[in-house]
């Protein structure tokens, strides 16, 4: 029987804590089913990462691909690209890295489409039989590649469908009987947003929703044993207002789950299909599964940014609570942003995570203003 090095098992183990392992719940003694591929829920780009991983109704950007598609309808910019850089766990190990890649191009007023790769990389692993002695080495990597269609469906509300191919290759080099893994997602998005007056100041109001990982089961033993996406539901409500003519203040706050069902001692994954533990989810709710971001930006002359936030879950769910913040700032064509996460235990492997974002406006390219 081959091992993989100790490396690899913390790595691995830290990532299930952190995004998938769900303690027990009072009700009806359930649990959470444990899913597959969890760098999907990782927050890929800066902007959103500096606020509390937040996103789902700020206003939007290149990078809305992540959150929710359906912003991009209301993206005022023909064509943008951007590329983001995440070292992960780097309190740990330092050859995990995930890379995030977006595009987008308007079709006309209405209409928008975009795609996406998102690439995770755990680094370079040492596999050992029982004796440690080294027999393989290997790259282990997981992948996903979107592509979205957005339109507006009114003059303050835009709609959008994304599909998803994820690719899952955890024990490459190992010499086990493990397969990479496959399956196919696909994401429902709505965005709405308005202008408001109140107090005599004039600003906008947003809302967003997104159905996320709804698909196939993964396998990574040619379909003996399968394993569910990590669906989520995300609910999120934004305010932004101009405070004068050059300084702007915003704040967003997500709301989200996860939209798998709990499942009894009993009971396992094939019990249960994908549409049935969705609708099951539902019923089985409980105040402890939300997950909270809530984040604010302030923008000086449309050229500079400072952003904060902050991210809770219950102890029941991994117990992830930090603080974040970050910067952007513009020249012409190009946006640089970045991120920092601040956690409030010193032992959290996600302490010190730093995200670096690069965006492009092919608008300013062009020459259009």
């Amino acid at each position: 029987m081959y091992r993989t090095s100790l490396k690899f098992m913390v790595v691995v183990s830290l990532i299930m804590i952190q995004f998938n392992i769900k303690a027990q719940n009072t009700i009806e003694r359930s649990i959470v089913m444990p899913t597959a591929t969890p760098f999907l829920n990782i927050t890929p780009e800066s902007r959103g990462g500096a606020m509390g991983d937040a996103g789902v109704a700020t206003t939007p950007d290149v990078n809305s691909q992540h959150w929710n598609s359906a912003k991009y309808a209301f993206l005022d910019q023909d064509m943008g690209a951007s590329l983001s850089y995440t070292p992960w766990l780097r309190n740990l190990v330092n050859d995990i890295n995930l890379l995030y890649l977006t595009y987008f191009k308007r079709i006309d007023k209405m209409q928008t489409v975009s795609a996406s790769l998102r690439y995770f990389s755990l680094g370079n692993i040492t596999f050992t039989d029982e004796a440690g002695t080294a027999i393989s080495t290997g790259k282990p990597n997981e992948f996903a590649i979107d592509a979205a269609y957005s339109r507006k469906l009114s003059d303050n509300i835009s709609g959008s469908v994304a599909f998803r191919y994820i690719r899952s290759d955890i024990t490459n080099g190992s010499g086990t009987e493990g397969v990479p893994g496959n399956a196919f997602a696909a994401d429902l998005n709505f965005y709405y947003r308005n202008d408001v007056k109140w107090g005599g100041r004039r600003g906008d109001i947003a809302a967003g929703l997104n159905i996320t990982n709804i698909g196939s089961k993964i396998s990574y033993d040619d379909g003996n044993t399968q394993d569910f996406l990590p669906a989520r539901l995300r609910l999120g409500g934004a305010y932004t207002t101009e405070v004068d003519r050059y300084n702007k203040i915003g704040f967003t706050i997500d709301v989200y789950r996860q939209m798998v069902a709990k499942l009894s001692e009993n009971e396992n994954n094939e019990d249960i299909s994908v549409p049935a533990s969705f609708f099951k989810s539902f019923g089985d709710f409980a105040v402890e599964d939300l997950m909270i971001s809530v984040g604010a930006e302030y923008i000086y002359s449309d050229q500079f940014a400072l952003r904060a936030g902050y991210y809770h879950e219950d102890e029941s769910l991994g117990n992830g609570k930090f603080a974040t913040a970050g910067a952007g700032i513009k020249f012409n064509m190009l946006t640089i942003d970045a991120s920092y996460i601040i956690t409030m235990a010193s032992n959290n492997p996600l302490a010190n995570t730093i995200r670096f974002t690069l965006g492009l406006n092919f608008d300013e390219l062009g020459g259009r203003r």
